[in-house]
């Protein structure tokens, strides 16, 4: 009971404008708000900035609490609502860029430059190959498969920063290599690599 009434005056001082509650509210629900999340999401930087977003709300909208002995189920709200508002946002990408892809996919089929397109593929293809095998894999990792760099160390079972600095050199050798090719090369690259 004493820590129940601990976290009502904490969230009665926070709608008093405390910002030393906010703290104390951050260090008393992170923990759970993170592990909560983590049962939605992969990558710890997306839960990150999530928590990061909800408790900037919780600050923006403290004079809208009027029930403090509610407020775990408040925050915990919050946070689920940030997270569909994320797969939201994430789908709406996803969307936008195949529909960018389909469209640019659709113009070169539809037309006599489906020959410039397959050459173009088989160049951007060409020069990928030319990566080592441990910095091809972590290419088709990121780029094919959009995994995480944690996820890529953890799959290939190096270290965060290893992995970090593998996709730097990979950047660096295609923007080496495809500076000699034509624009829609670099377009498709960027599009679909």
């Amino acid at each position: 009971m004493k820590e129940d009434d601990s976290l009502n005056s904490i969230v009665g001082r926070l709608i008093r404008d405390d910002k030393k509650a906010l703290d104390e509210i951050y260090h008393i629900f992170y923990p759970r708000l993170y592990v909560f999340s983590k049962s939605f999401l992969k990558v710890d930087d997306d839960i990150n900035d999530i928590l990061q977003d909800v408790f900037v709300k919780i600050w923006m909208h403290r004079h809208n609490i009027k029930n403090v002995e509610t407020f775990n189920a408040y925050i915990f709200t919050t946070t689920k609502n940030a997270i569909v508002s994320y797969f939201r946002e994430k789908i709406k990408f996803q969307n936008f860029e195949n529909r960018v892809k389909n469209h640019v996919i659709m113009e070169f089929t539809s037309s006599a430059d489906a020959v410039e397109y397959a050459d173009m593929k088989e160049k951007a293809d060409y020069i990928i190959e030319q990566l080592p095998e441990k910095r091809k894999a972590i290419f088709k990792l990121r780029r094919e498969e959009g995994l995480s760099y944690k996820e890529i160390a953890e799959k290939l079972e190096i270290s965060v920063k290893t992995a970090e600095d593998h996709m730097m050199h990979i950047n660096r050798f295609l923007r080496k290599h495809l500076k000699d090719i034509d624009l829609l090369t670099l377009l498709y690259c960027s599009l679909f690599l």
